[in-house]
């Protein structure tokens, strides 16, 4: 008994020891981002940790103004940073880098995380964030606001309220329709697809071949170009009331797993916790499509992976995933943006790095993954 107890023990430590690894791998990628770059500036590390003071000095100084100015009290400055990087870099840094490396993380963790709650809720290896139409409605309302001619940030509203359209209308089929919930559900997400996929062909075949199609499909193969801070401001509330209440629940989706009369034996509401882990991934891959376009293969690769690395296990399986698919979207977006002259749009890449590894996994498992 003492022995299973400390082999046990062993096993968790081992378990969260892979999360700060992943962590630590995240960092890693997040840090030298920074330094990578198509605009000709050499940024050395003495001139990014002086930006990087000088950013926090900026923060800390808007948070204790905004404290500060009910009770009289308000400064420029906290402290002084010595200026020892040129204009250029401040604004490349800032205005450039910064948010598309933000957003990198963020997208990627999403996709990771919703693949991975996918997978649980409806027991299929095959699960993706795009399983209920989130992401082909995204397309339909970013191509459809491209033909009219609206604005990027309008793009991306479309794109938003389409996906959670989509969403809603294949719950909606899918809870009237009889027989079992979770194969309605996927039937109503094929058949709700393939809907808004034929208004999106439909939306190419009539949009000017010289100036809309050409942005339609690059919207439609996925990209951070252009990322900027309205676009960071407009994912971080959606991201994050989808993947705090995950975080939560993460424990349960352990339950989910067992199947669904084992889980209500125990006492969970499948039910509701599925219309929470289904509300909570379509807000979150509604977001991240919207502001990055079609990036498949991150939400089906990612979580395999990640069960090879730390187990099955929901409390490690879910924040492994989060770290890992961040730092893998960073890691393909620096590729992305610095390997050729011109930029790959992202989707491309991670469905030439995504498909043959998934290939290898099945190999790995025997046919199965």
């Amino acid at each position: 008994m003492s022995k299973a107890v400390n082999r046990t023990a062993v096993n968790r430590t081992a378990g969260y020891g892979r999360l700060w690894a992943l962590a630590a791998l995240l960092l890693a990628v997040f840090l030298a981002s920074f330094f990578l770059g198509r605009y000709g500036v050499s940024l050395s590390p003495g001139q990014f940790l002086g930006l990087m003071a000088e950013g926090l000095q900026r923060a800390l100084t808007a948070l204790v103004n905004l404290v500060g100015r009910p009770f009289g009290f308000a400064t420029d400055r906290l402290f002084t940073v010595p200026v020892t990087w040129f204009p250029v870099m401040e604004t490349i840094v800032f205005n450039i880098r910064m948010p598309r490396i933000i957003m990198a993380c963020l997208v990627g963790c999403c996709l990771a995380s919703a693949g991975a709650c996918y997978q649980g809720v409806f027991q299929n290896p095959m699960a993706a964030p795009d399983l209920l139409g989130a992401s082909t409605g995204a397309c339909f309302g970013a191509a459809l606001a491209i033909l009219q001619g609206r604005s990027s940030f309008a793009i991306t509203l479309y794109a938003f309220f389409f996906s959670l359209l989509t969403v809603l209308l294949v719950f909606v089929i899918g809870q009237r329709a009889p027989g079992r919930k979770t194969v309605n559900l996927i039937l109503a997400g094929i058949m709700v697809s393939s809907l808004f996929s034929a208004g999106t062909s439909y939306i190419k075949l009539v949009a000017d071949p010289g100036s809309k199609l050409p942005e339609i499909t690059y919207w439609l193969m996925g990209s951070l170009s252009g990322t900027r801070g309205v676009d960071l401001r407009f994912a971080l509330l959606p991201m994050a009331l989808g993947l705090i209440p995950m975080m939560l629940i993460r424990w349960r989706l352990n339950l989910l797993t067992l199947g669904e009369e084992e889980a209500r034996a125990l006492g969970v509401n499948t039910a509701l916790l599925r219309l929470i882990v289904v509300v909570c991934s379509t807000l979150i891959t509604a977001a991240a499509v919207s502001v990055s376009g079609l990036i498949g293969w991150v939400g089906l690769v990612i979580p395999h992976l990640c069960r090879r690395y730390v187990g099955n296990d929901y409390r490690k399986l879910l924040p492994a995933s989060m770290l890992f698919g961040a730092a893998f979207l960073l890691l393909v977006d620096n590729i992305s943006r610095n390997l050729l002259a011109v930029e790959i749009p992202i989707g491309i890449l991670t469905a030439f790095i995504g498909a043959p590894f998934f290939i290898y996994l099945m190999n790995q498992k025997g046919g199965g993954v």
